[in-house]
């Protein structure tokens, strides 16, 4: 007889960093869910990825037991690393705060391709250059299928 789901718990936390102090603690405490239990699963399956900011979904039973998600970095983390800026612009559509070729688009795209919503690299790199737009980073060069 399968589990019967509770809910579901969405965060975005550190790689290799989860520890018991906010945001885990506080969300996993009000569940009644094993935090620590938790911590040493997640740091376990992120140690590759240390220090990157990566969603979880956390699925928690009736039992109190839970299963969860990795998915892949955020695509504004990832673009702000590639064009190498901080923050995006407060005024995207006046203020440009950095630029990316579409090489680096296309790199973001693959790594992004499974959480995404499309079946083709081009509509996911689409789809990243649209973010880049909206956080003010421009995309330099001629777009691959332009040619």
């Amino acid at each position: 007889m399968a589990k019967e789901v509770a809910g579901y718990v969405k965060l975005q936390v550190k790689g290799g960093q989860a520890n018991p102090s906010p945001p885990i603690g506080p969300a996993l405490g009000s569940k009644g869910l094993n935090i620590m239990e938790f911590c040493k699963q997640f740091n376990g399956r992120t140690q590759d990825k240390m220090g990157m900011v990566l969603p979880v979904v956390i699925t928690y039973y009736k039992d109190k037991s839970f299963e969860f998600v990795i998915k892949t970095p955020p695509a504004p983390i990832m673009l702000m690393e590639a064009a190498k800026v901080k923050l995006g612009s407060a005024e995207p559509n006046r203020k440009k705060v950095g630029s990316v070729s579409w090489d680096q688009v296309k790199v973001i795209a693959e790594t992004k391709m499974p959480d995404l919503n499309c079946f083709t690299i081009e509509s996911a790199m689409k789809m990243i250059a649209g973010t880049a737009r909206s956080m003010g980073i421009t995309v330099s060069g001629q777009a691959p299928w332009d040619n």
